[in-house]
């Protein structure tokens, strides 16, 4: 008798993750999106549950509520950045280890890209997961219309399961009680206003949380109100109707060990520095980095044994002021950068790297001044690299988004630096074998090559 091969066969496929969850969103933006879904969270979480918070679209804001709702990291779930294949392996990755999840929407419910036919919206994250999603309806100016308004989301697209419905911002019992008789599904929640809920917004949204310096307990009041108004055991039962996810969680690929050590990349944090996403930091992990946090308006130097440096997005224009008066982490980070110190830097990075930032001194490592105007720039584009670069490859595409009232005034072409990008025809940014610096925002779970090709640098490959 033959021996039985001793061929490796392929391992079989995880079995489906079972995984309660909702997707919370609503007709339109303003409607209460963020206070119900946060609210939630927060109210599971105090029942002993395990949440874990995510947000369709690029925001960052959202997120860092999330994560102080749920003590986890906030999540975001967003075709357009990492790829539809991408969704559902995400939010298996980000709710590992979860009792519930609970995904808050974007603008209203079937908003997407401009000009896709809804791709990247709610709905479709809705769809590509198969979450049931829960509406939440402003019903401050109106009462049986929102009837109308419900049945006319629910039977728009018959991929998007619509299951049940949070009425916002009633009035007395009797709106209420109006309202909810117009609605041919389950009312899990009657919610009034309350001023103490309330969140602090300026010129580009809502001001996080992380830059509020903000614990849990400020959330209490908004727990407390979604605990009296909504009923909890309905919307776990809701959740619970979700099917199975039978696509493999993401995992950041990781670096074989080069013997080096683990090169230390600083990552610009504090009130100023609020916006990256947590993959970014555990692709960079995978990738043998030591990302090490630190704080542009307090620290005067960059971590010891710095060999890489990431400054993703914030407010710099809101904290100009502390950030020019470091000037010796400024004068550090200069040099850094003329020296060859491999850094990425997105939007707030690159305000950084300017010379000045509304008349205000920056680092001077980038031959642009910054000021704040009155149009926003708002875009959701794919961009093509020019040319290679730290992060690039000539040709190269990428999908991104900018969100900024900032603008820069460029002392035009310099030796040895080439655009970051072109994007919708426009050369933007900088770039060079070093440095890539630019508005674009990126999530590097849907480009990983960027992570590879920096924390090479880092490592001197």
């Amino acid at each position: 008798m033959s021996a039985p091969s001793l061929a490796a066969a392929p391992p079989a496929p995880a079995p489906p993750a079972a995984l309660p969850r909702l997707v919370v969103a609503a007709p339109a933006t303003g409607q209460g999106k963020t206070t119900i879904a946060t609210g939630l969270m927060a109210a599971l979480r105090r029942r002993g549950l395990v949440v874990s918070g995510h947000k369709v679209g690029p925001d960052y804001i959202d997120p860092g509520y999330h994560a102080l709702a749920t003590g986890r990291p906030g999540r975001n779930l967003d075709p357009h950045l990492v790829g539809e294949e991408r969704v559902v392996p995400l939010l298996r990755h980000g709710a590992a280890g979860a009792d519930v999840a609970v995904i808050e929407g974007v603008m209203g419910l079937y908003d997407g890209r401009v000009g896709t036919d809804g791709f990247s919206s709610t709905a479709h994250v809705a769809a590509l997961s198969a979450t049931p999603v829960l509406l939440v309806v402003d019903c401050a100016r109106s009462s049986r219309s929102v009837g109308a308004v419900v049945h006319g989301m629910a039977t728009y697209d018959p991929s998007v399961r619509v299951v049940g419905v949070v009425l916002n911002q009633v009035g007395s019992p009797r709106h209420a009680a109006e309202v909810a008789s117009s609605v041919r599904l389950p009312v899990v929640g009657q919610v009034p206003r309350d001023e103490r809920v309330a969140t602090p917004s300026r010129h580009l949204g809502l001001v996080p949380a992380a830059e509020r310096e903000l614990s849990e307990h400020a959330l209490d009041d908004l727990a407390a109100l979604v605990e009296r108004h909504v009923d909890l055991d309905a919307v776990l039962a809701l959740a619970g109707t979700a099917g199975p996810l039978d696509a493999e969680p993401w995992t950041p690929p990781l670096r074989p060990p080069s013997g080096g050590g683990e090169p230390v990349v600083a990552v610009a944090g504090g009130r100023a520095f609020t916006f990256r996403y947590p993959e970014t930091e555990e692709l960079l992990i995978a990738a043998g980095c030591r990302p090490v946090a630190f704080d542009p308006m307090r620290d005067e130097t960059l971590p010891p044994g710095t060999r890489g440096l990431y400054l993703g997005g914030g407010f710099p224009e809101v904290h100009a002021a502390e950030l020019g008066t470091n000037r010796a982490l400024l004068a550090q980070v200069r040099e850094a950068v003329a020296g060859g110190l491999p850094t990425v830097a997105e939007c707030a990075g690159l305000l950084y790297l300017c010379r000045t930032l509304d008349g205000t001194p920056m680092a001077g490592a980038l031959p642009a001044d910054a000021t704040m105007g009155g149009r926003l720039t708002l875009r959701y584009p794919e961009a093509v690299a020019p040319s290679d670069s730290l992060l690039t490859r000539r040709g190269e595409r990428v999908t991104g988004h900018e969100f900024h009232h900032t603008g820069l005034a460029e002392a035009g072409p310099q030796p040895g630096w080439s655009p970051a990008w072109q994007v919708d025809g426009e050369a933007v940014g900088f770039a060079s074998a070093t440095l890539h610096a630019s508005y674009l925002h990126t999530h590097w779970a849907g480009h990983p090559q960027l992570a590879e090709r920096f924390a090479a640098a880092v490592h001197g490959e």
